[in-house]
C-alpha cells in the first residue's frame, strides 16, 4: 500500500480545473464566497469538513460497485468493499443499529426504498401532513410516495402546536395502514418514539422514522434516539450530521434483506463510492466527544436564536424548540414568509419561507420562516451570536427591504459582515 502522505496525490487539483474550465472554476469560487460573506440559517443545510470533502473528490468516483461488498458484479472492488465496509460497520456503532445500509444516494432515496421493502402500491400509509411540518416523500400528492400509495395525514393539535398523538391513534385504528411515518422536514419538538410504536403494534404497522433532519442530534447524544424503536430509520447525512450529501438506512437484523433489496437492485443501481467514503469519514467525526458538544451547542443555540427572535415579535410555533430547528409566525410582525426570505436576502441573511401550521397563505408565499443552527455552529458561533443574529433577522424582516440597496439592507448586510469575519466559513488553512 502507498505510504499516505500530505503530498499524496489523491484527488482533485484546482489548478487544473481553473486551466480547463475556468467558467466552473470560478462559480466554485463564487459559491465559496457566498458561503463566507452570508449567515447560512437553512436548517438543512450544513459546512462538511475538508476530510469529506477530499473523500467526495477522490478517485473513488472512478469505480463502478454494482451489489453490496463482497457480492459485486463487477471486478476490481477489493479497495471499494473495504470503504463500505466501514461505513457499514460505523454506522451501526454510531446509531447501535443491528442493520445498515449506506448506499442511497439521498434521503428520498432512501425513502423510496423503505416504501419498496414493506409495502406494494396501493397499501395504506399513515405520515404527517406536508402544511404541518412533514415531507414531500411521506405522501403529498405530487410526489411518488402520493401517487403509489393511499396516503393519510395526521397533523399538529392546534392548541400546543405539537404532534396530535390523539389524532395518530384514531387515524391508525380507522384505516390500518402498512406502514406508520414519523419525522417531517419543520418539527422543532421531539417526537415520542415510545407513543408511536405502541400505536403501530397495536394496528399491527411497519414503525418508520424518517430522522433526516434530526439524526445528527441523535448522533451526538443529544436527544433520544429512534433506532431502539423504530423498525426502519431513514435519514440524510447532510444536515446536523455535517457529511456529505448523500442518504442512508439503518434497521433490525430481521428487515435487513428486505431493506438491501429495496436499494439495490430495486431502487438503483451502483452506488456512489465516493459518497460511500464521505459517510464513512463523517461517522468516524461523529463518535468523537467534540461532535457530542457541537450537537448540544447546535440545540442551545437554536433554543436562544428562537427565543429571541420572539422576543422582537417573530413568535416560534410551539413556543420554542427542542432541536436545530425553530419555525416561527410572522403574521404578528405583517410580513408573509415570501417577503421575509427576500428582505434577509438582500440583507446577507440566508433563511426560507414555510408555511405553518393552519396557514391561510399559498405554500409559495406562507406565513412563516425556517431557521436553523448547524452551519453557524459549526462556524464557531454560540449562544451570545445567536441573540446578535435574531436581531439582525428581526430588523431586515421588519425595517428591511428586498432591495440590496435599502438603506437597512446595507446596514445589516455590514454587520452581517462583521460578524462572519470573526466566525468565517472554512477559513484559509495556516501555512505548512
Amino acid at each position: 500500500m502507498t505510504a499516505v502522505t500530505p503530498d499524496t496525490y489523491y484527488g482533485p487539483d484546482f489548478g487544473a480545473l481553473l486551466d480547463q474550465d475556468p467558467e466552473i472554476a470560478g462559480l466554485l469560487v463564487s459559491e465559496l464566497d457566498r458561503q463566507r460573506s452570508g449567515l447560512q440559517l437553512i436548517a438543512s443545510e450544513n459546512q462538511t469538513s475538508p476530510a469529506v470533502l477530499a473523500a467526495l473528490g477522490s478517485t473513488l468516483s472512478n469505480k463502478y460497485a454494482e451489489g453490496y461488498a463482497h457480492a459485486r458484479y463487477y471486478g476490481g472492488c477489493a479497495e471499494v468493499d473495504k470503504v463500505e465496509d466501514l461505513a457499514v460497520e460505523r454506522a451501526k456503532a454510531l446509531f447501535g443499529a443491528d442493520h445498515a445500509n449506506v448506499q442511497p444516494h439521498s434521503g428520498a432515496s432512501a425513502n423510496i426504498a423503505v416504501y419498496g421493502a414493506f409495502a406494494k402500491p396501493g397499501d395504506t400509509v399513515l405520515a404527517m401532513s406536508l402544511d404541518h411540518g412533514g415531507h414531500l416523500t411521506h405522501g403529498f400528492k405530487v410526489s411518488f410516495s402520493g401517487k403509489w400509495f393511499d396516503a393519510v395525514h395526521y397533523g399538529v393539535a392546534e392548541d400546543t402546536e405539537d404532534i396530535d398523538y390523539d389524532q395518530v391513534e384514531r387515524l391508525a385504528k380507522e384505516h390500518r395502514p402498512k406502514i406508520i411515518l414519523a419525522g417531517g422536514s419543520a418539527i422543532p419538538r421531539l417526537i415520542d418514539f415510545e407513543r408511536f410504536r405502541a400505536i403501530a403494534d397495536e394496528v399491527g404497522a411497519i414503525f418508520w422514522v424518517d430522522a433526516a433532519h434530526f439524526i445528527g442530534l441523535v448522533a451526538g447524544k443529544a436527544i433520544p434516539s429512534p433506532v431502539p424503536h423504530a423498525d426502519v430509520v431513514s435519514f440524510t447525512t447532510h444536515k446536523v450530521l455535517r457529511g456529505p450529501r448523500g442518504g442512508a438506512i439503518v434497521c433490525k437484523e430481521e428487515h435487513a434483506k428486505k431493506i438491501d433489496r429495496a436499494v439495490f437492485p430495486m431502487m438503483q443501481g451502483g452506488p456512489l463510492m465516493h459518497g460511500v467514503a464521505g459517510k464513512a469519514v463523517n461517522f468516524l467525526e461523529c463518535s468523537t466527544p467534540q461532535y457530542q458538544a457541537y450537537a448540544q451547542q447546535v440545540i442551545d443555540n437554536a433554543q436562544v436564536l428562537a427565543e429571541t427572535l420572539g422576543e422582537h415579535g417573530i413568535r416560534p410555533i410551539t413556543g420554542g424548540t427542542d432541536t436545530h430547528l425553530s419555525l416561527h409566525d410572522l403574521r404578528g410582525v405583517g410580513v408573509t414568509g415570501v417577503d421575509a426570505e427576500g428582505r434577509c436576502d438582500a440583507a446577507g441573511i440566508v433563511l426560507n419561507k414555510n408555511a405553518i401550521p393552519f396557514d391561510p397563505e399559498k405554500p409559495n408565499v406562507a406565513s412563516g420562516i425556517r431557521v436553523g443552527s448547524p452551519s453557524l455552529t459549526t462556524q464557531g458561533m454560540g449562544t451570545e451570536e445567536m441573540r446578535t443574529v435574531a436581531k439582525l433577522i428581526a430588523r431586515a424582516v421588519t425595517e428591511g427591504d428586498t432591495d440590496p440597496e435599502h438603506a437597512v439592507s446595507r446596514e445589516v448586510r455590514a454587520e452581517v459582515g462583521e460578524l462572519m469575519a470573526r466566525f468565517p466559513a472554512y477559513p484559509e488553512p495556516p501555512a505548512r
